[in-house]
């Protein structure tokens, strides 16, 4: 598919459908903390399988950082800059798009920071297994290196109690679905969905899904089998099928709940700079 870089941001606009003619609503896509700065090779599967359903995807790359909320204000901004581009040379006139928020591990973060501190429209959002560790245990070594050096005892702006805080004030969109993969030890879902079902507690779902961390940003396993199948082929198609249940009921269950929403939606403008 079709990639294209703007503004910082890589979009990908869905074929049209004839069944529809138009993309169904915007999915605006952050992903995990070190991969985040590749988003359109490194999740390159999930998305462009959303496009395929007729979602026109944005994914906006970030470097991480410890001043998150100097990301989350960075993100907003290129973010911004791509709805212009789209409303001036991709949609029609006044064709308004839902936007949804997608986020995978530290991306989950900045899209809450993002709607938390700014005023911006949301038709909903998804969160995959969302990270909010203090730098301690995000950042590699940084424990032994405060051992030596107490200088170096950083963290995260805001920092996990804060964030907390921030959404159980001040988050505003009502319907959200959080993701948990069963075999993700990395995984803070459990306190995000404490804060938001009590925040919103009829339109937060929880799922919980076969897989790992490492389960959205997984692609295609090109294995061709030779001219004549031998065990070894066996094991590479059953490793296969293994490695894309877990990928393909993921995709299936963001559709599901996407579905409703793009029917129902509010059209948004881009917001005003």
């Amino acid at each position: 598919m079709n990639w294209q870089e703007v503004s910082g941001n890589w979009i990908l606009v869905p074929p049209h459908l004839p069944t529809a003619p138009y993309p169904q609503a915007i999915v605006h896509f952050l992903g995990g903390a070190f991969v985040a700065t590749a988003p359109s090779v490194t999740y390159q599967w999930l998305l462009e399988n959303l496009a395929r359903q007729g979602y026109l995807v944005v994914a906006t790359p970030f470097i991480n950082t410890f001043d998150h909320a100097a990301i989350a204000e960075e993100v907003l901004i290129t973010f911004d800059q791509a709805l212009r581009y789209l409303y001036k040379r991709v949609l029609p006139h006044d064709y308004y798009l839902p936007i949804y928020g997608l986020g995978h591990s530290m991306g989950c973060k900045v899209h809450l920071l993002i709607n938390s501190l700014w005023e911006v429209e949301r038709a909903g959002n998804i969160y995959m297994s969302f990270n909010n560790y203090p730098a301690r245990r995000s950042i590699p070594f940084l424990e032994q290196v405060v051992q030596f050096n107490p200088a170096f005892d950083l963290e995260f702006t805001p920092d996990p109690e804060a964030t907390l805080a921030l959404v159980r004030d001040r988050y505003p969109v009502p319907r959200n679905l959080l993701i948990k993969f069963r075999n993700d030890t990395l995984d803070q879902t459990r306190p995000l969905s404490e804060v938001l079902v009590r925040r919103f507690p009829d339109l937060t779902t929880v799922q919980i899904l076969q897989g790992s961390h490492t389960t959205p940003i997984a692609q295609d396993i090109g294995w061709q089998p030779g001219e004549s199948f031998s065990p070894l082929d066996a094991l590479g198609q059953f490793v296969k099928q293994e490695f894309y249940r877990d990928l393909t009921n993921l995709r299936q269950n963001l559709l599901t709940w996407l579905s409703p929403i793009t029917a129902t939606g509010r059209r948004q403008r881009p917001r005003q700079m």
